[in-house]
């Protein structure tokens, strides 16, 4: 029985030494991380709303449509051409807002996703649809467009 408490004490300290391993790694981790936040300027946080043919979300929906009927929006990134989807560049995500509610969002694979989504939404008043997207070298892109709903 002795012999049980002494592996068991041993393995207690194994398990001690893990615990504390983790901890001092964890406070090496926050250490190196803080104040990473500071490296993104302001330019970077910043949605983008100017143009940009490889960036700029491409909106396709009707002008108007009927109130509780169901449409597609059609949001793809690049309103000059196709964004790269790599490895090392590919957008994250593709965001649905109406005016400043979000509807819904994609979230994207690099190399297996394709930067174009549709969603099919229903409105009950008109405003502002605005789809946004974010690229892995930049901040968020964002298109609007203007929808109008009737009775």
């Amino acid at each position: 029985m002795g012999r049980g408490n002494a592996r068991n004490g041993a393995g207690t300290l194994v398990t001690a030494g893990l615990a504390l391993a983790v901890l001092l790694a964890w406070g090496d981790w926050q250490h190196a991380w803080a104040g990473q936040e500071e490296q993104f300027t302001p330019e970077y946080k910043e949605v983008h709303r100017s143009f940009d043919a490889k960036h700029s979300p491409k909106i396709v929906a009707p002008d108007s449509v009927k109130r509780g009927q169901w449409f597609d929006v059609t949001v793809s990134v690049g309103a000059g051409g196709d964004h790269p989807s790599l490895g090392e560049h590919f957008v994250r995500y593709i965001a649905l807002y109406k005016d400043t509610v979000e509807i819904a969002r994609v979230y994207l694979h690099p190399v297996y996703s394709f930067p174009k989504v549709t969603f099919t939404i229903s409105l009950d008043d008109g405003g502002s649809l605005r789809a946004v997207e974010e690229p892995t070298h930049s901040a968020a892109w964002e298109a609007s467009k203007r929808i109008t709903v009737v009775p």
